[in-house]
This record gives C-alpha cells, structure tokens and sequence, in this order.
C-alpha cells in the first residue's frame, strides 16, 4: 500500500502562492493608473531538485486588456529549489482598471534535466478605498 501511495507523488513539481495587495500611494486612479504588489511562495513540492528558469504571466484589466510579460528568472534570480524549499519574492503590476486578473506559469528544469511548467492560478487586482490586505484567489 505504501508503494502505492509513492507512485501517486509527484516528482516535478512546484507549487505556487500569491498574495495580492492595493498600492493606493503609487495610483493615481484619475489618470487611469492602478498600482498593486504582489508577494509569491514557489515552494518545491515534487522529489527532485529543480530550478526556475523562466516566467510568462497574462495580465488582465476590467476593459478586456490583456498583456503578456515573458523572462528570465523572477526578480533577477532563477533560484534551485530542493524538495520542500521554497523561494520568497515580491514585484508589481499596474493596470488600467480599477480590477484585473493576473495568471500564468514558470518554466523549470529539474537535476536531471527533466523539464516542467509550474502554474500560477489565476488571482484578482483589486483597487479598494482602504487597505487590501490579501486580495482575492480563485480557484
């Protein structure tokens, strides 16, 4: 039964976090500007090290806007993760709308050469008066 329940574990695998938030100080909504920080956990969940070597996320405003931004590694770094690691990282967006959606995936390569995407699932920019504390994900 144990052996079974090994088979069923993935061995590339990453999962993927993020915590949205508002930055009423960086918008300046009469101009069309609405600014939002993003926090994301990548954390190895698979049984086999891996490195993140690239990103794709389409952004989406309330107008039906998409844009598609494409690199190499997340703020500057394509960090290995071993398995149970995970890696730390915050950057931005601005968008159009008041609201938008952003999603997408990383492009990793594990030790041995194996190479996987990891999704990012799809989470909500939401401008609000106040604070934002977490956003919304959905699922």
């Amino acid at each position: 039964m144990a052996a079974n329940r090994f088979l069923d574990m993935p061995k590339y695998q990453f999962s993927c976090q993020v915590s949205p938030q508002y930055l009423p100080e960086q918008s300046a909504p009469d101009q069309g500007i609405y600014s939002f920080s993003y926090t994301v956990t990548v954390t190895n969940t698979g049984d086999v090290a891996a490195q993140l070597i690239a990103r794709h996320w389409v952004i989406s405003d309330a107008n039906g806007h998409n844009e598609e931004v494409r690199g190499l590694g997340v703020v500057g770094q394509q960090p290995l993760l071993r398995p149970g690691e995970s890696f730390q990282y915050s950057s931005g967006s601005r968008l159009r709308t008041a609201s938008g959606t952003m999603h997408g995936s990383y492009f990793c390569v594990a030790e041995d050469g194996e190479r996987f995407e990891a999704p990012i699932s799809l989470f909500v920019l939401e401008a609000m008066n106040g604070s934002n504390p977490a956003g919304r994900v959905l699922h």
